[in-house]
């Protein structure tokens, strides 16, 4: 069967209440709402308390909304009527620890959400992955692509505006589509690894949609070009958000129909065909941790590329 509970970055219990983006004077009320709360990020870090255990460190709106070092505030959505906000805060030195940024309720650090991944509340990930990719679009986004004019926020975090009434150009945050597929063959499946990714480490082959290319096509020229293999038939599996920066990565299965490997090194360092006892033995010691000895192993089990394997090696 195919997975159909969320993935970790997934599901979250936000209503995002797309309607009241536009809304200026409900996103203003909501603001002045005394349960409605922040979510402060600091170089994409998310601030999460520390005991007993992580948890995302909300923070009364008014604690942050005047703040010289908060950024601009972006709508996450409503839990129940009360807002759920985000905002980036500035500085070099960590607010949590020079005395010099808001005062933050609560003890808490800053931390980057790849690793909170699976170590905060599964109904939480969702909002972090949410928070981190719009802080992080704003950031990178402050200039018009068309005229290079400063823009503002508009829709809630949602949107740019160029202001330049000769331009006008409107922008929005992207998710770049990106293929993850378990490549197998009768009871063998390829996985390749990266030269900087830890010793013994290899996962499922991934890359990015072009532009005019289909899902099964993108899954078909991605394989063929890194390893050489070919694969016929393509099935969804499931997706992911993944926040680093921005993509979804779309699951996939892929029956190869070749085997012969031809290993593009400069896509890949490495290429090869594991037997599902090989892959299960590394979903194991992936849950464990890493193996010391660079023993073969799988990604953490946050990922979707773990989840695809654990599915073929119970279920496919």
């Amino acid at each position: 069967m195919i997975r159909t509970e969320p993935h970790v970055f997934a599901g979250s219990p936000l209503n995002r209440a797309a309607h009241l983006r536009r809304d200026a004077a409900a996103l203003r009320e909501l603001l002045t709402r005394p349960d409605s709360r922040m979510l402060p990020l600091w170089r994409l870090k998310a601030l999460v308390t520390v005991a007993p255990a992580p948890s995302l460190a909300w923070q009364p709106v008014d604690v942050l909304a005047d703040d010289p070092l908060a950024g601009e505030v972006v709508f996450l959505g409503l839990d129940g009527e009360a807002g759920r906000f985000a905002t980036g805060l500035d500085g070099e030195a960590d607010p949590t620890g020079t005395g010099t940024g808001p005062p933050l309720e609560g003890a808490g650090a800053f931390e980057e959400v790849r690793g909170l991944a699976s170590r905060l509340p599964a109904n939480e990930t969702s909002i972090a992955a949410q928070a981190r990719t719009l802080v992080g679009w704003h950031d990178r986004h402050r200039h018009c692509a068309r005229c290079g004019t400063p823009t503002v926020l508009a829709d809630g975090g949602y949107r740019r505006d160029c202001p330049d009434a000769a331009c006008g150009a409107r922008h929005f945050p992207r998710t770049d589509p990106v293929v993850i597929m378990m490549v197998v063959k009768g009871d063998k499946a390829l996985l390749g690894r990266q030269s900087f990714w830890a010793p013994g480490m290899f996962s499922t082959l991934a890359g990015f949609v072009d532009p005019g290319e289909t899902i099964e096509e993108a899954v078909r020229r991605e394989v063929f070009e890194e390893t050489g293999v070919r694969v016929g038939d393509v099935m969804y599996h499931s997706s992911q958000p993944w926040p680093f920066p921005s993509s979804l990565m779309i699951g996939c299965i892929g029956q190869a129909v070749s085997e012969d490997l031809n290993v593009d090194t400069r896509e890949v360092e490495d290429a090869a065909w594991f037997t599902r006892g090989q892959v299960r033995e590394g979903i194991r010691l992936a849950r464990s941790g890493p193996p010391e000895d660079g023993a073969f192993h799988l990604p953490f089990p946050a990922s979707i590329a773990h989840q695809l394997a654990a599915w073929w090696v119970d279920d496919g």
